[in-house]
């Protein structure tokens, strides 16, 4: 039995230190993107969730925050400078003025769209070997995963672990 209680221990740390290379891995080209446009890392991964949780109606800077896991001070710094780069507009929320809507500007379309055959190309060498179904799959599991994450980082802030 303990036998067993160590493979898996071994097992789930194999498993987290594969998830810290790809992170590391991803970071570099997330960096890499940015600066082909002329911004910070930050920045580019605020884009891109803009660009993803827009749906027409723009988005609010928690929802982004919320998406990256980081202060919506943080990103209301800096999407300030995104607009002042001409990246990003800015409105007031037509439900509320106190709130400000994202989404990216033609500028920032643009320049995404170039990237685009680029970002293509490199998901298709990251994800050789893997068909649709199984990125599904994959994605579900790591899904699960993430949820499990901050529930046990939850206990472990409230000392219940």
């Amino acid at each position: 039995m303990v036998e067993k209680h160590e493979q898996l221990d071994r097992a789930v740390t194999d498993f987290i230190w594969k998830i810290v290379e790809i992170h590391l891995q991803l970071e570099e080209i997330h960096k890499s993107w940015a600066q082909l446009l002329g911004i910070s890392e930050p920045q580019w991964l605020i884009l891109m969730a803009i660009e993803q949780l827009d749906e027409g109606r723009g988005v609010s800077g928690t929802g982004v925050a919320n998406k990256l896991g980081i202060h919506p001070a943080f990103v209301t710094n800096q999407t300030k400078k995104l607009e002042a780069m001409e990246y990003l507009a800015r409105v007031p929320s037509p439900e509320d003025a106190r709130f400000l809507q994202m989404s990216l500007t033609q500028k920032a379309r643009a320049e995404v769209a170039k990237l685009s055959a680029k970002r293509q190309a490199l998901n298709s060498t990251i994800f050789d070997g893997l068909d649709e179904a199984s990125i599904e799959y994959l994605n579900k599991r790591l899904a699960l995963i993430a949820k499990n994450g901050r529930l046990a980082s939850q206990k472990l802030n409230i000392g219940a672990l």
